[in-house]
């Protein structure tokens, strides 16, 4: 058994096609298939369903899938550590972050490219279900998601601000010169929302129900920008994370309210895999301190006299 070996296993399972897997490893199909087919013989199981085209890997390959994904990232880190203690530290962050989390990446990845300007960053936008998936399978180094927003499993976090949420909406509707809008509010008017497998719309989607609400969008989008200029359009209104417009500013023609009744909050934080020893790359990242004006541009104000708070579940 060859390390080469176990890097064609995991390419077969991540494209689920021979040909692609064979492309992003540089190599003719037949020499991937052979290499495929001496690894079973080494192992003495078959790992490959065979047909007429990638059917999907046997039992036997799924266990040997798990030990080779753990193989190939722990030598990957051991040749990081080893070349970190010569050159410095070195290599690509694969940095994976929920959408509504995007705005406020560079303020983490910004200080950890001065301390490590020999590493390559690259962030790739993904649910938070994708995130936890490819920390597990060892295809991210590092996510940026909700610490509390659901169960988190094998995975060491750290907090980093709060998501709380605005009410966005053209100027001059039915909520024009409104300092604030319940929830309830919110509910009776046309809303764009983000599409129902991110995790940004089963919250909003759980405090809605929370006041008894169950709005049906008229406009469903995966991208916040498109959410943004939806509203900036005058065709309807969104719910937007606070982060978000303190960074970009308010859409010229709409305005921004705060949502009460309740107040809806939830963690963001950075996670990696708890296996150790710790990926080099992320270690590194979880160490870098938070700006000093992160807090100070992404806290939320303590929530208006008179409304309350959404409970947090906990997180491991």
């Amino acid at each position: 058994m060859v390390l080469r070996q176990l890097e064609y296993l995991v390419a077969l399972a991540r494209e689920k096609h021979f040909g692609r897997a064979a492309d992003a490893c540089h190599v003719s199909q037949p020499t991937l298939s052979a290499a495929l087919r001496l690894l079973e013989d080494d192992l003495g199981a078959p790992l490959v369903e065979r047909g007429h085209r990638f059917v999907g890997l046997t039992p036997q390959g799924q266990r040997a899938l798990e030990h080779a994904q753990r193989i190939l990232a722990d030598s990957e880190n051991m040749r990081r550590g080893l070349e970190e203690l010569s050159k410095g530290l070195t290599g690509r962050l694969r940095f994976g972050a929920i959408p509504t989390a995007l705005p406020i990446v560079s303020q983490l990845t910004g200080p950890f490219h001065l301390r490590h300007p020999g590493v390559t960053v690259a962030v790739l936008s993904m649910t938070s279900k994708e995130i936890e998936r490819r920390i597990e399978a060892f295809e991210l180094d590092v996510g940026l998601t909700y610490l509390d927003a659901g169960p988190l499993e094998r995975v060491r976090a750290k907090p980093v601000c709060v998501e709380e949420y605005m009410f966005l909406t053209p100027e001059g509707g039915v909520f024009a010169g409104r300092g604030r809008v319940t929830w309830s509010e919110a509910a009776t008017v046309r809303l764009c929302l983000l599409t129902s497998d991110m995790q940004n719309r089963q919250i909003i989607d759980g405090i809605f129900r929370s006041v008894g609400a169950s709005p049906t969008p008229s406009v469903e989008t995966n991208s916040i920008f498109n959410l943004v200029t939806h509203v900036s359009a005058g065709q309807c209104s969104a719910i937007a994370p606070r982060h978000l417009l303190r960074f970009f500013g308010v859409p010229k023609g709409t305005q921004a309210i705060e949502l009460i009744e309740p107040v809806g909050r939830r963690t963001l934080g950075l996670v990696m895999s708890d296996r150790d020893p710790p990926s080099p790359l992320a270690r590194h990242l979880f160490e870098i301190p938070l700006p000093s004006d992160m807090a100070m541009r992404i806290e939320p104000p303590g929530p208006p006299p008179g409304t309350r708070a959404t409970p947090a579940t906990s997180t491991r």
